[in-house]
């Protein structure tokens, strides 16, 4: 009988191979099929296996896997494995060469495909021990935030932080790095010292004994400092999940094996083996060398990689602990953990801002760099928002909560870059591919090794044959090719987000190289996006100036567009009363519509009004030719006829100019797109160079621009902050939106600028350019290093100069391949891209 099922939780061919041998050994399975892409498992079996127990053998697995009937949407209930107690970090860890896409762990470990250590994700979670305060006089009493000791009345202070998972890995790797070296050290001496022509070692015991001392010394060094290499090892080849630590293995472990048997039963060998002392040539100092110096670039791999995301550690470090809060007049602190939306707040001179919110009492100025990275800082005052993090500057203010712990922009940050980090860029698919078939090519490339050393080398021949094909085994480096993507991203990202550039996903950095056309809009974009009103006006005897201001104020009110929300404001301070407004309708991008007092009233842009008669249509050019600034107009129309209309400044942002102005220099094409009147586009697009726009665009006809912008081949850029350009940022190939615009327009887009101007293009640009030059850097040196050593470790520089490469100097070559990896991408930190 063959069945089908839903297979849940499954993120990669790794997953898939897991999911197909756990169900493989259940009693009466025959056969299993996975498909990863329609994530089912086609089950062949000899009698029927209940659907518990195919989920038992799921549940035995690392990941968080479930199994369901096909057509079950329920979410399928099953036992969970006990997790361990959490001894450090947050409980996310993650492959640092995303080998199994974006899967993570709840513990810490190894990857199960690629052998290497999970990396700690660092993030915002709160009741951390740094935040715990504990009496340095009774270490039992300890409290969140600060206070008095109950028991001596002593100032509490902040309880040592526990060790992060990269921490504790470090140092164990560290303490058997050093175990090691000690028993590794005096093999290598005793091996070495055969090259002395009269050996003093020898003069004191026998060489038969100083070879047992060897295997009693390399004991520690296989069987606990680097045993972990072998265990990985065995689990790569029963997983069929081939990598780095496969080839440690190999090469490691027979040459030590080689050396233990041939200790033990000498006589089994022909006599090239041997030495003129009659023992054979044993490579103890080999295997433990190499063992050694895999392990140091371990340590060196784990140190390098705590600095990759150094930016997220910054960025953690900015929310504060504890908060003032004012309640019925009376201050008191508390922990930031206990702060609630609505909550008030006062923040002193030089304190960071606890959370989300805006200023209700005083004004101050705000140092918003860490977010925002720029360094000069904004003026604030009532009602202005503040975000969680920054720090504020010489004056006292109270503030009100409204948004807290997940919900602020500082965790949602952390957040963005920690997915970020580990999503997967387009261009390390080449290097996927290549891994895929390079460790099967290793070990095909050392068996001809062998083979040629075997019959064609000197003598003795087998010797040579057996060094060189484990120095083509050590010295290849799977890994550095897996690595040389990730580490660029993570470090790029980092960088940018202390820049004020939030990158969505690794992709968005790669199209953002890529740019040919920059699409953008005008309010909010080139323009500040703080509309006020300049004027009402009546163009109808029989409606004054009150009334136009009344029906545009009452109408508007119904509204959440920011050009609505400006005239609101225009008619409280006139001190209008507002009138009823019923069957109100908003037409996008065109304006609004409502019945006031029986009558039909209506408020837009032009196109609104596009099928009104001539007269109608004379008022409006009549209008449009008394105002010559690049203003925002808009027509209110009674029961058909329009009566007046009202003219909206909106401020061109300083740093726009500049910013096109560098854009154009790259060789990006900049164009404009605006629902505003002709004149008004027209204006701003000669102020600010711009050499195409148009006016009056819908969101189908921005939509349609970008669509005939990519048929064209071009690669299409779209940055906008409203509602209205959703559609428009999900179709480009890289949707950049202002932080200062809408939450749907920020989730269409792949990247997000945090403060809001056309300058943090110019940054995500620069960024995407370096990020891709370091990938491109990172995947040459390791494609290159292993083209050029695996030659060389088998020996083609032999036959002319007569070289040979030491399996020891082969280990010392591929261990420093990865960390030169992660050191090239550690470079971005310092690049400039503003």
């Amino acid at each position: 009988m063959k069945h089908t099922y839903q297979i849940n939780g499954m993120s990669c061919n790794g997953c898939k191979s897991h999911v197909t041998e756990a169900l493989s050994k259940i009693k009466n399975v025959q056969n299993v099929s996975v498909s990863l892409e329609e994530g089912t498992a086609e089950i062949q079996m000899s009698e029927h296996v209940e659907l518990e127990t195919l989920q038992e053998a799921l549940n035995d697995l690392s990941g968080n896997y479930s199994v369901q009937l096909p057509g079950d949407h329920s979410h399928h209930e099953h036992p969970k494995k006990e997790k361990k107690k959490k001894q450090n970090g947050n409980g996310v860890f993650y492959c640092p060469m995303h080998c199994e896409g974006d899967k993570t762990y709840d513990e810490p470990g190894d990857c199960p495909v690629c052998g290497m250590d999970l990396v700690e994700e660092q993030n915002m979670s709160s009741g951390s021990s740094s935040d715990i305060y504990t009496c340095p006089m009774h270490p039992e009493v300890e409290q969140k935030g600060p206070g008095s000791c109950p028991k001596c009345g002593m100032d509490l202070v902040p309880k040592e932080a526990d060790e992060s998972a990269e921490q504790k890995k470090y140092k164990e790797l560290l303490k058997k790095f050093w175990v090691a070296v000690a028993f590794t050290l005096p093999i290598f001496i005793i091996a070495m010292s055969e090259m002395i022509s009269e050996n003093p070692l020898y003069e004191m015991m026998d060489v038969q004994i100083w070879n047992w001392i060897q295997f009693g010394l390399s004991l520690p060094v296989v069987f606990y400092a680097t045993w972990m290499f072998f265990e990985r090892a065995w689990r790569s080849i029963k997983t069929w999940n081939l990598n780095m630590f496969t080839l440690i293995g190999i090469g490691a472990g027979i040459a030590w094996l080689f050396s233990v048997f041939a200790l033990i039963f000498p006589d089994f060998f022909p006599e090239q083996f041997k030495t003129d002392a009659g023992t054979v040539h044993l490579y103890f100092e080999s295997a433990t060398v190499i063992l050694t110096l895999v392990l140091l670039g371990q340590v060196l791999e784990a140190r390098a990689h705590s600095q990759t995301n150094n930016a997220v550690k910054e960025l953690m470090k900015l929310a504060p602990n504890t908060a003032i809060r004012v309640k019925d007049g009376k201050e008191e602190e508390i922990h930031i953990d206990e702060i609630e939306v609505g909550d008030h707040l006062k923040v002193k001179p030089g304190e960071k801002i606890p959370v989300d919110g805006s200023i209700i009492e005083g004004q101050t100025s705000i140092d918003e760099s860490m977010i925002t990275g720029e360094p000069v800082p904004v003026e604030k005052s009532t009602d202005d928002s503040v975000s969680s993090g920054t720090i504020n500057g010489n004056s006292s203010f109270i503030m009100k909560a409204e948004k807290v712990g997940d919900e602020t922009l500082l965790s949602q940050i952390v957040d963005m870059v920690n997915k970020a980090s580990r999503s997967k860029a387009p261009i390390q698919n080449l290097a996927d591919k290549i891994s895929g078939y390079f460790v099967p090519a290793v070990v095909l490339i050392a068996i001809i090794t062998y083979g040629v050393w075997a019959l064609f080398g000197p003598e003795p021949a087998h010797v040579y044959a057996l060094i060189n094909a484990i120095a083509v085994l050590i010295i290849a480096c799977p890994c550095a090719l897996g690595l040389a993507t990730p580490m660029s991203v993570m470090v790029g990202v980092g960088k940018g987000a202390q820049n004020g550039v939030l990158i969505k996903n690794a992709e968005a950095l790669e199209r953002m190289n890529e740019m040919d056309v920059l699409i953008i809009d005008k309010t909010g974009t080139i323009t500040e996006g703080k509309p006020s009103v300049e004027k009402m006006v009546s163009v109808d005897d029989d409606y004054s100036e009150e009334q136009i201001i009344q029906f545009v104020s009452s109408l508007n009110n119904e509204s959440e567009h920011p050009l609505a929300e400006a005239t609101v404001k225009y008619g409280k301070s006139k001190e209008i009363e507002f009138l009823k407004v019923s069957d109100f309708e908003s037409i996008t991008g065109q304006g609004v519509e409502g019945t006031i007092d029986g009558k039909t009233i209506k408020l837009g842009n032009r196109k609104m009004f596009s099928d009104s008669d001539t007269s109608e249509q004379d008022k409006i050019e009549k209008s449009l030719s008394e105002i010559s600034d690049p203003k925002t107009i808009s027509w209110l129309a009674v029961d058909g006829s329009i009566v007046g209309y009202v003219v909206i400044a909106d401020a061109i942002k300083k740093s726009s100019k500049k910013a096109i102005q560098a854009l154009q220099e790259k060789g990006i094409e900049v164009i404009m797109l605006t629902g505003d009147n002709p004149q008004t586009a027209k204006a701003v697009a000669e102020e600010m160079n711009l050499s195409s726009y148009k006016a009056e665009c819908l969101p189908q006809d921005k939509l349609e621009e970008i669509e005939r912008l990519q048929e064209e081949g071009k690669k299409v850029a779209m940055a906008g902050d409203g509602t209205n350009d959703a559609p428009a940022l999900a179709q480009s190939d890289i949707g950049i939106a202002m932080g200062t615009g809408t939450d749907v327009a920020m989730e269409s887009a792949m990247i997000t600028l945090v403060k809001g101007d056309l300058n943090g293009i110019v940054k995500a640009k620069n960024l995407s350019t370096e990020v891709v030059k370091n990938i491109k850097q990172n995947l040459f040196f390791a494609m290159i290093y292993n083209s050029v050593g695996v030659p060389i470790a088998a020996g083609v520089l032999f036959p002319v100069f007569g070289i040979l490469l030491s399996p020891m100097i082969a280990a010392l070559a591929m261990s420093f391949s990865s960390v030169s990896v992660i050191g090239n991408a550690l470079r971005l930190r310092s690049v400039k891209i503003t």
